[in-house]
């Protein structure tokens, strides 16, 4: 191991390329970790699929009130003879409060309004009841705590030139409402052009809010699916579905994952090539060492230790150049679609992971390795020496 690790030292310019090969393998690695776990947050923080993997839907009189953009599950009524709204509303809360793994519910319903500085009407979801658990993640400020007070996504504040702390005015059936906005929210649906409120906000236009679906959350270990089955027993007229991410999202990681594999393979190929001419250069001192007992076992271990130091040396630079670079891309990716970043999508490397990934270098590097070092054990003595 001390001869391995000491090797790279008389080769300074073979050993910065094998350095810049596992440098350049490394921080993919690293940045690819981050990248996956930030767009595994961007997908739960779009469908919203842990914190409400259950929505609940009403249908009135056979047509669909207020529906929320984005949610599944709308469509035609099943028939004329259904409950009033009232009755739909009694019997999905009391179906709702009589399930054991019932955590959390909430009523939501949409209202298109029309507000200063945007052309077209907006969506405006308001919440019958405590929200701040359904999902919806803060960039900046906080989640509304009643009346009067407002979220917005991050395009919303570009197009009108708001900030959070001011005012915005809302005109809902001809009534003009205030609101003060509290909290930038991640919500790039619609155009990220859309408002988060409490019920009673728009009850000041004197207009009756009839809630479109109930949000559901659910206790620990609970199945989605069993949940919804157990909800079957309000019969016709409700639309009980499974909240889930965007397979899009899957697609992407996995073509993340293959992307880095493949520069990893790369990387390891470098370290290889470097290798072989090493082991080559060095053939007679091969043979002197297995003349003198070297086994062949001492030797694999001591070609993989000519890699496998510069290999940890550029898995210790590659983590931070990894995470800066990762801090770099997603907030450049997230502005091209109009939105800001919640921190927590930014900060999603572990201590033990970071650890770990400082060890993808020694991995790289000990894998390219590795077949030089077996061709050198396998080599007979008198093969070396003769070839010197």
């Amino acid at each position: 191991m001390t001869i391995g690790l000491a090797a790279p030292f008389t080769r300074p310019a073979r050993t910065a390329v094998t350095l810049t090969a596992v440098l350049l393998g490394a921080t993919s690695v690293t940045f690819a970790a981050g990248l996956s776990a930030s767009l595994t947050r961007v997908a739960d923080g779009l469908s919203h699929a842990k914190s409400e993997p259950v929505q609940v839907y009403l249908y009135a009189g056979g047509a669909v009130t207020h529906v929320s953009p984005g949610k599944r599950g709308a469509g035609p009524g099943a028939g004329p003879r259904l409950p009033s709204a009232a009755a739909q509303q009694r019997a999905v809360e009391a179906a709702l409060r009589a399930q054991p793994d019932t955590l959390h519910y909430v009523a939501e319903t949409t209202v298109p309004v029309t507000v200063a500085g945007i052309t077209q009407q907006i969506p405006v979801t308001a919440f019958r009841g405590n929200a701040s658990w359904t999902g919806y993640d803060i960039i900046s400020g906080r989640w509304y705590s009643g009346p009067g007070q407002v979220d917005v996504p991050t395009n919303f504040l570009t197009v009108t030139g708001k900030a959070v702390g001011d005012t915005v005015i809302m005109t809902v059936g001809g009534t003009r409402i205030p609101a003060r906005i509290v909290g930038e929210v991640f919500d790039p649906k619609d155009h990220g052009l859309a408002m988060f409120t409490d019920w009673q906000t728009l009850a000041r236009a004197g207009q009756t809010l009839i809630p479109a679906n109930y949000d559901v959350a659910l206790r620990p270990g609970t199945s989605p699916a069993a949940y919804a089955r157990a909800l079957g027993t309000l019969g016709s007229g409700y639309d009980v579905s499974i909240n889930g991410n965007d397979p899009f999202f899957l697609t992407l990681i996995g073509l993340i994952g293959t992307l880095v594999l493949l520069l990893a393979v790369v990387a390891g190929l470098g370290v290889l090539n470097t290798v072989v001419l090493h082991t080559r250069e060095r053939v007679h001192d091969l043979g002197i060492f297995k003349a003198i007992g070297m086994t062949p076992r001492q030797t694999i271990t001591m070609v993989v230790c000519w890699a496998a130091g510069t290999g940890l040396l550029a898995g210790v630079i590659a983590v931070p150049l990894g995470m800066a670079l990762h801090r770099r891309v997603l907030p450049i990716m997230a502005s091209a679609a109009g939105t800001g970043l919640p921190p927590s999508y930014l900060s999603v490397y572990r201590p033990a992971e970071l650890v770990l990934l400082a060890l993808a270098g020694i991995v790289i590097a000990a894998t390219g390795a590795l077949l030089p070092a077996s061709w050198a054990a396998a080599t007979r003595t008198a093969t070396a020496l003769h070839a010197e």
